[in-house]
Formats: C-alpha cells, structure tokens, sequence
C-alpha cells in the first residue's frame, strides 16, 4: 500500500528549543518510517521580517544540520530549502488569487505579528498563509502536523484545496491536521503559564539544542516553581508540572512514577537530576550539530538532491495547475 504523504516546514531562526523538539521534531524519526515525509527549511517565510543575509544563509545551513543530528534521514525523507524551489512561489500566486482578503484579515497571526511588527507591515506578513497553503498543496500533501497556533492556517490549505477542485476538477487532496498520540507542549522556565519560545527576551525561559551542557543545568537550577515544596502534578504548581512533563518526555518514565521518586524529597534534587537528564539527553545531538557543520560539502548535497526530488514533484503538480487554469504550456 502507498504511503500517506506528510510536509512540514520550520524557518531558519537559528535556535530549535527543547519545546520545538519535544513537541515535533523528536517525532518525524519515527514517521519517517511510516510515511513518505517531505521536511522543508522555509526561507521564504522567514524574509516577511528583517534579516540579515550572511546570518539567514548560516541558520539555513545550521536547521539542516540539526534535522540531520536529531535522526531525519535524508535517504528515507526528502529535506530541502524552500527557495530553492520556485514552484512555491508560482503557486502561492495562483492560490492567492482565490483567496478572499476577509480570510486573510481574520488570521490571528497576523494580528498578533503586525502588533509586535508594527513598522514592517508588508505584504507578505499579510499573505505568507497563502504561501504556506501552496508549501501544503504543491506536494499533494496528505497529513501536516500542526500546533494549536497554526490550524487556521491548514483550515485556509484545506479551503483553498476545496475551492479549486470545485472550479477546476480534482487536483489537490485535502490535508489532514496530524496530531501526535502524546503530544508535548513544553512551557517557558520563567513563565510556565507560556509556551516556551526561542524570541522569548529572557534567555533562561528556554532551552536551546545547542545550549552546552553548564547552561542548561543553570537555567533548570533557575526554573520558576512555588512555595509548596511537594513535587506533585498539577496546575496550580505550573511550574513542576512543565519539568515533570520534560523529565518523562526525555526519559520514557511515567510522570506518575517519577512523582512517586521524588515523594518526601524539596524541589532541589528534583531540579538536578532533571537538568543532568535534560543536559545529557541533549548532548549527542549538540555534538553532531557541530560534526555536520563542519563538513558544507555533505550538507550541500544533501540540499541539493533534497531540491532535485521535492521539484521533481511541485513541477508536476504545477504543470496541472497551469493546464487546469488555462495557461498556455511552456512546450
């Protein structure tokens, strides 16, 4: 039986954080073995704010590498930059032309980055779900994986697959949202009632991959927790229960056992043994990061061929866009 096909895409920022792999990255290993997965380094996305080139190249280079170190196999998924497949952007524009201004003006994303982003108001920032709709569409993209903050996003994907079968006949499936059996949602370690996040302003909220091994420690030693001194799972003590929930997340333990473990114990030695666990856990993939950044020669291939296959695919499905909406072929 053919594999369901599933894409995802991160942009180039530079930092994965221990939430990002936890709550996704850590699972595409194993749906690599059980789907045809397409992961995409998205490039274009990244440009609807300010950056700077030399540094946006270098992120590039340093996400592929971590894919890489965290287990995705180049030979079993196809990994590629998204700008260095042009068909997304000559989708993007065929779609954008289907897509109303009301559902764009009703994303809670762009309301959310146009207020942090007030002095950059482009279009782009303004149309970027249309671009991540043909990201979706291009590859006749079965499953994506997506987080609470970007299902209206794979709802517009899902319209604007429906809008143009409609008009022109079948050409793209209707993505399915994919959602993890155990999804982990990791909080910020000074404001455990937030998602962590690489943009937060206060470096101990979160953990870097690439974070060394004395830095994570501290920043776990320096985790909000509570006054209650019992390490129990529960709202009211958010704070414990993020670290709880990062403690099983990294070592398979049930959270209940791990509750039973630390039971007449303070929040000290519970801190320790999880930063150790967090700090170790997160070495082999730190030292392969750098291993791979060494060698830009294997990383380029890897791109490379990653681009040769993903437009193998986005140039057919385009083909039949153009021919369904009425342009003449290139011959």
């Amino acid at each position: 039986m053919e594999k369901k096909r599933l894409f995802s895409g991160v942009q180039p920022s530079g930092r994965i954080t221990l939430g990002n792999y936890l709550g996704a990255l850590s699972n595409w290993t194993t749906l690599q073995d059980e789907y045809e997965c397409i992961f995409s380094i998205v490039d274009m996305h990244a440009i609807t704010v300010p950056q700077n080139p030399k540094e946006l190249r270098e992120n590039a280079l340093l996400l592929l590498a971590q894919y890489l170190a965290i287990g995705i196999d180049p030979q079993k998924s196809t990994i590629f930059i998204q700008s260095h497949v042009p068909e997304h952007a000559e989708l993007s524009w065929v779609l954008s032309t289907m897509t109303y201004m009301g559902e764009l003006n009703r994303m809670t994303q762009y309301k959310e980055k146009s207020q942090k982003n007030s002095d950059n108001l482009n279009a782009g920032l303004f149309t970027y779900p249309v671009l991540m709709a043909a990201d979706i569409l291009l590859y006749c993209t079965d499953l994506v994986p997506v987080g609470a903050d970007q299902k209206q996003h794979l709802e517009l994907a899902r319209d604007l697959a429906n809008r143009f079968n409609h008009r022109y006949s079948d050409t793209f499936p209707v993505p399915e949202g994919f959602f993890p059996k155990v999804a982990a949602r990791v909080m910020s370690l000074q404001e455990p009632n937030k998602k962590m996040s690489k943009s937060d302003a206060n470096e101990n909220g979160f953990i870097s991959l690439l974070d060394e091994h004395d830095v994570i420690i501290k920043k776990i030693k320096r985790a909000v927790t509570d006054s209650v001194g019992i390490v129990q799972y529960n709202d009211e003590q958010a704070g414990i229960k993020n670290l709880l929930e990062i403690y099983s997340k990294m070592t398979g333990e049930s959270i209940e056992s791990i509750v039973a473990k630390y039971g007449g114990k303070g929040y000290g030695d519970f801190k320790q043994d999880t930063a150790e666990i967090v700090a170790e856990g997160l070495r082999p993939v730190r030292e392969k990061t750098k291993e791979l950044l060494s060698d830009k020669a294997y990383l380029e291939s890897v791109y490379r061929e990653g681009a040769e296959k993903a437009e193998a695919i986005a140039r057919k499905t385009l083909r039949k866009v153009h021919k369904k909406i009425g342009f003449l072929p290139r011959g």
